[in-house]
């Protein structure tokens, strides 16, 4: 039987921190291999092999085939893995999260069960939206509806710029097709967005259901990042699209009209890095910091007084020495 035994799995302590290695790469059309600790791609271009130390996250996009060999290797080395549509633009499934450490999780988890920080992350959230004023006094009632104006006016100057008629965002759930065409892009372009929010959101082993401005759903933190982008994304490639259906198709609408909302909003992504924005928005509304670092990725022990203290170590009863007898002199 041949040997393939590849690399020996790395202690934790010897993978390379997440800072120093590179980001997300996405994989389409390929097969995935491994030859030693090297992750192998092969396409119709050839064979390229990627450090398996260097990555943090391979996005697999469609087309993508991957053996268990490769896996193997993938979790040994601590990368994260999520399957994706074009681009990312669509979230199916995740394998592991990039960080060994649950830092961000943990903190989620603490902002959003304390009611003084939820308020202070979505307060931060809205200042994304408004940075050139001061929302600091505003209440969240008076935030949410400051939001709601400046969405209405987006619509409005993109609807203004592309002659689009807009009555304001209607669509039915349970019908796509019974919606205008620009409210079908809306729609199309949205689920993209949440689509990547999701897999950026899950490869940083964060919760996509602890959400600060949206609760209760399973996608919650999704829609609150993607939210952050809409006015950039897809709000204006829905009307430009709508558009482009009213000159070239005479508003009747084309039977891949949601494909051509993915693929421009794709190519809007990889331009603007936008996923790349999206990690350190998460990190940044998640941390203290205006610019968060990276912790230390080791394991610890909960403590009730101190949070936390070092792992591997034995510990006694305080007071008794280490045969059992009084520790004081």
């Amino acid at each position: 039987m041949q040997n393939n035994a590849g690399m020996i799995k790395p202690e934790l302590a010897e993978l390379p921190q997440i800072r120093d290695r590179m980001s997300f790469i996405y994989l389409e059309h390929c097969a995935i291999n491994r030859e030693d600790s090297a992750v192998k791609v092969t396409d119709m271009g050839g064979d390229v092999f990627i450090p398996a130390a260097a990555i943090t996250t391979l996005l697999l996009g469609p087309g993508c085939k991957i053996t268990h060999r490769a896996m193997e290797l993938i979790g040994d080395s601590g990368i994260g893995i999520v399957w994706v549509g074009e681009h990312g633009v669509r979230y199916y499934a995740h394998g592991r999260a990039l960080n060994s450490h649950t830092r961000l999780l943990l903190k989620q988890a603490e902002l959003v069960s304390n009611t003084r920080k939820h308020l202070s992350v979505v307060r931060k959230m809205y200042q994304m939206r408004f940075p050139e004023e001061d929302v600091s006094g505003l209440t969240l009632q008076q935030l949410r509806g400051r939001e709601g104006s400046r969405v209405r006016a987006t619509y409005r100057e993109y609807a203004k710029k592309w002659k689009i008629p807009w009555k304001g965002r209607e669509y039915d759930p349970e019908d796509f097709s019974s919606g205008t065409p620009v409210n079908q892009a809306l729609s199309a372009g949205n689920v993209c967005l949440y689509g990547l929010a999701h897999s950026v959101i899950c490869a940083l082993g964060c919760s996509a259901g602890l959400g600060f401005v949206h609760v209760g759903h399973e996608c919650s933190f999704a829609y609150d990042i993607a939210d952050l982008y809409k006015a950039e994304t897809t709000i204006p490639i829905a009307f430009e699209t709508a558009a482009k259906v009213r000159d070239e198709f005479e508003d009747k609408i084309p039977q891949d009209f949601s494909g051509m909302i993915r693929r421009r909003l794709r190519d809007e992504i990889v331009k603007s890095h936008l996923l790349e924005r999206m990690v350190h928005d998460i990190k940044y509304l998640l941390s203290d910091d205006e610019n968060p670092k990276e912790e230390e990725e080791a394991v610890y022990l909960w403590d009730n007084r101190k949070d936390r203290v070092e792992n591997g170590k034995q510990y006694r009863e305080e007071g008794v020495g280490e045969n059992g007898s009084d520790n004081h002199e």
